[in-house]
């Protein structure tokens, strides 16, 4: 292959894509050593998956290296660009390859929550008698995108972001591989500026190699190519404030906007809020916050703000972004509204180092469960009172003998 970058026509991503599992880099929590799919993959006993995940992450590439290590035929369909006149086809040659060759299609369609019910309705013979074995990729969540008899009938697979770490490695791959890579070109890249690239494509490696490609191609055909911090924003076309953890944005302003929360400003709150998602914040990221807060910050003073902040974060979930900023908004804006209390939040912390250090303590046996005669005869449960029958007024202690004054609950916790 030519040395010539301009040569190339496949983009850097693509040509980098891994072709099995000493290549591949993340998911090692389904892909690893002795996980369960991989070991499906080893044996060769796939069955129909839907791997869900963000983009970027290995959907793809993971469906490419079960065919290729299965031995099995790999046909690759968009549920953007194809229908069921299409599919019908492919059924047909699989059906065909099976019983004269006895070999099976792997059947990958990408954004599978694209198809209608009627064309999802289509698969189920297929995939039922094991004509296909069928490989979903969806960035929804497929419990809300996909028919219930195609999920019943298929192992849904979490792909999670890659780490920075995973990223970094991802480019540093690219930066040495000379026959698919950028190995024969004489690049200059600090280690910080790759770092900041990992930090920018937010756990998409298609993104970083897009970015760092974009960025390569831009300097033209100099002999020693240099690329900065701001080549690499530039190449993104992204705000890296929010991301730039060498300025420490990031946290900085999930901060404030914590801080705003906390003190009733709810134009503050909004501001931060808004500083984070035009920036390209993870949507989800900053729900997760307002969920904390909600139980954190305001408690028991009013728990309608944890049913708000929960929504929100389900709308994030399910829509994501443009979309959910006005539920986030939503949240916040009540949050920073609402009456505030710590009371929870200190009462646990509270309870939880006493748990820490006391757990040797046994429960109180009038208040072990006996669920045989052995138990009973022993004393477990012996002399309970069930709070009804009593009223809930009865007299009785609940916690071990050793903390048996002890108060969580107070204004001074």
């Amino acid at each position: 292959m030519s040395k010539n970058f301009g040569a190339f026509n496949m983009p850097l991503a693509e040509r980098m894509r891994p072709k099995n599992f000493n290549e591949f880099v993340g998911q090692s929590d389904i892909v690893g050593q002795g996980k369960l799919l991989r070991k499906l993959i080893e044996n060769d006993q796939l069955s129909s998956i839907i791997f869900w995940g963000p983009p970027g992450v290995g959907k793809t590439t993971l469906a490419q290296i079960m065919a290729a290590q299965t031995k099995s035929r790999f046909v690759l369909l968009s549920a953007v660009s194809s229908g069921k006149e299409e599919l019908m086809k492919i059924i047909k040659e699989a059906k065909k390859v099976l019983e004269e060759q006895n070999q099976k299609t792997i059947l990958f369609i990408d954004e599978i929550h694209r198809w209608n019910k009627a064309q999802q309705d289509a698969l189920l013979p297929v995939v039922e008698k094991g004509i296909v074995i069928l490989i979903g990729a969806t960035t929804e969540n497929p419990s809300f995108e996909i028919i219930g008899a195609l999920l019943s009938r298929s192992r849904v697979f979490i792909l999670k972001y890659l780490s920075e770490e995973d990223v970094v490695a991802i480019i540093k791959n690219a930066l040495k591989d000379k026959e698919n890579g950028l190995g024969n070109l004489k690049i200059n890249i600090e280690k910080k500026t790759i770092e900041l690239l990992a930090e920018l494509a937010g756990g998409d490696a298609r993104t970083a190699l897009n970015g760092l490609e974009l960025a390569v191609k831009a300097k033209g055909s100099n002999k020693i190519i240099t690329i900065s911090n701001e080549d690499i924003k530039e190449a993104l076309q992204r705000t890296h404030l929010v991301f730039d953890k060498q300025g420490e944005e990031f946290y900085n302003l999930i901060s404030a906007l914590h801080k705003s929360m906390r003190g009733s400003n709810a134009d503050a709150a909004l501001y931060w809020l808004a500083r984070m998602l035009e920036g390209g914040a993870d949507p989800l990221y900053i729900a997760r916050r307002v969920v904390r807060f909600a139980s954190e910050d305001i408690g028991m003073a009013n728990s309608e703000a944890l049913v708000q902040a929960n929504a929100a974060f389900e709308a994030c979930d399910r829509l994501g972004m443009p979309e959910c900023s006005v539920h986030l908004a939503q949240a916040v804006v009540y949050c920073a509204k609402s009456t505030k209390s710590n009371l929870l939040y200190r009462a646990y912390g509270e309870a939880a180092k006493d748990a820490r250090n006391t757990s040797h303590l046994g429960v109180p046996i009038h208040l072990r469960n006996a669920p045989t005669k052995f138990m009973k005869s022993i004393g477990y449960g012996k002399d309970y009172k069930y709070s009804p029958d009593f009223d809930y007024k009865e007299s009785q202690d609940y916690l071990p003998p050793e903390l048996k004054e002890k108060k969580y609950l107070t204004k001074n916790s």
